[in-house]
């Protein structure tokens, strides 16, 4: 177990908190830049549609009900699959310095946040569900200094809108086609309001003391040379008739 381990503090202005493309680009930025003790960030993203950094678009996204809603598509470092974010779910980075798999932890610390909640949580390979429901999934991305693991959490988005902007699983699955399973939420099951106090706590029974701080140098660094070379341009997030859902930031 780690001594301590940092909490990294919401950004307040406008440009992240409005911003899906900066806020990857941050996720992504906090492994790149070698961070010595664990990480945690909690983040919301606006409306859009995420996929993971090896699936093919058209596979996964609804095109037309994307375009109709406005919905921007866009990709993210890590595997796992494609996902809906809005308000209405809880984004949950941790980055573990060295060969340490935070995966398990992760997984552990909600399917026991989950169980104190009241509800009965399954946790398996493809996340963590309530009966056949899924309620959250896993992504990892590992680089040679460390590995980035992170959960989208189901809070109170409307699982219809889940549906509305992904596809099923092909009848002829390809091996990296994301998984799908009906989704759940908390809100679903009567609870209320954001669980990010009860993760923190969680995670620290597993990693230490949390200490609070804002981004530093080199998470912000990292985070703009990411915007330059990938996640500001709509070429890197999709491909040929899906680059118009997309605009990325000027």
């Amino acid at each position: 177990m780690s001594a301590v381990f940092s909490v990294v503090a919401a950004q307040d202005d406008s440009a992240r908190h409005d911003s899906a493309w900066r806020n990857l680009a941050f996720d992504e930025a906090l492994l790149r830049a070698k961070p010595q003790s664990p990480v945690l960030w909690l983040w919301r993203n606006p409306q859009c549609v995420v996929l993971g950094r090896g699936q093919r678009a058209e596979r996964e996204v609804d095109f037309s009900a994307c375009s109709a809603d406005g919905v921007p598509v866009l990709r993210r470092g890590s595997g796992g699959g494609t996902v809906y974010h809005d308000r209405g779910n809880l984004n949950i980075t941790l980055v573990q310095p060295g060969a340490v798999e935070p995966l398990e932890l992760l997984g552990t610390a909600l399917s026991t946040l989950v169980s104190e909640l009241g509800l009965s949580p399954r946790l398996t390979k493809r996340g963590l569900f309530i009966g056949a429901d899924k309620l959250c999934g896993f992504a990892a991305l590992r680089t040679k200094e460390g590995v980035l693991a992170h959960s989208t959490l189901l809070v109170s988005s409307n699982p219809e809108l889940v549906t509305r902007y992904l596809t099923p699983t092909p009848e002829q699955a390809h091996p990296l086609d994301s998984e799908r399973s009906p989704v759940t939420t908390l809100a679903a099951h009567g609870i209320g309001g954001y669980p990010d106090n009860l993760v923190i706590d969680a995670m620290s029974r597993e990693l230490g003391t949390a200490i609070h701080r804002g981004p530093n140098e080199a998470e912000l660094a990292q985070e703009q040379l990411l915007m330059h070379s990938r996640y500001g341009f709509s070429p890197w997030h999709l491909s040929g008739r899906a680059r118009q859902l997309t605009a990325a930031p000027s």
